[in-house]
């Protein structure tokens, strides 16, 4: 059985987009990790349920109803995790949309703005309110934004998912730049092609098989699980990354160094 070494022991971690995927996967491994975990999203139902199983393991973990895109609502998740556990040390923020699949001549200019609003500026909105509350806190802190290899490589058909993981990528290094002096660490971490119900849509919609079509994504031949883009991101958490930040880590099995 995997061993997940207690490195987060004391650190209060708030986990956006934690309901399923890589998101509950990230949720999980903390909690293995010993953080005390905010489990934030909009999915009432399974976001609750996924707090209930990490305290049912032994974790601590705790869960908060969110849409990122709403200002006040990101400001209440922060001040939850206060309320709840004293402080906070770690923001991942990784709530998504499903990529949007018109060509850039076509694509639906509604959706555009319902993807931009949580993947682009509620992940902004999240990491304003963490910082704040970080800086207020003056003890450091890391932040890790979830990105994706579409903010490094086109993608056809992906035109709203692409520009705002970009945007993601670029944000993070802003608020490195800024926020060095603090002692708070912000990366990204840009996932490739992973078993997530989103891509198990994917696959469904395009009918795609996954043995022929894996290998075009992946060096190692095979889709990436949820939890391996959690060890990535615990890394980025953890005082074992200590002197990095302003980077974004690649879990991607290669994808993007072809």
């Amino acid at each position: 059985m995997e061993q997940t070494f207690p490195i987060l022991e004391g650190k209060v971690a708030i986990i956006t987009g934690a309901a399923m995927g890589m998101g509950e996967a990230t949720a999980r491994l903390f909690a293995e990790a010993k953080a005390k975990v905010v489990i934030a999203d909009f999915n009432e139902e399974k976001g609750q349920a996924v707090a209930d199983s990490i305290k049912q393991d032994g974790g601590e973990a705790a869960f908060v109803k969110v849409d990122v895109s709403n200002s006040e609502q990101v400001q209440k998740m922060v001040q939850f995790a206060v309320d709840t556990y004293g402080k906070l040390d770690i923001g991942v923020n990784n709530a998504a949309l499903t990529p949007d699949d018109k060509p850039a001549a076509e694509f639906d200019e509604d959706y555009w703005d319902r993807l931009m609003s949580v993947d682009l500026k509620g992940a902004a909105l999240c990491m304003k309110y963490e910082l704040q509350q970080l800086i207020k806190q003056g003890n450091g802190g890391s932040i890790i934004n979830i990105s994706s290899v579409s903010g490094f490589r086109p993608q056809p058909d992906n035109i709203a998912y692409v520009a705002a993981k970009h945007g993601v990528v670029g944000m993070t290094k802003v608020a490195a730049l800024e926020n060095g002096k603090y002692n708070i660490r912000v990366n990204s971490v840009a996932p490739g092609a992973i078993d997530t119900p989103m891509l198990r849509g994917a696959l469904e919609q395009f009918n795609l098989n996954e043995e022929e079509y894996a290998p075009q994504l992946s060096l190692l031949n095979r889709f990436g699980q949820p939890r391996e883009v959690a060890q990535a991101t615990l890394w980025l958490a953890s005082d074992a990354s200590s002197y990095v930040t302003g980077t974004t880590i690649h879990a991607d099995a290669g994808y993007t160094s072809r």
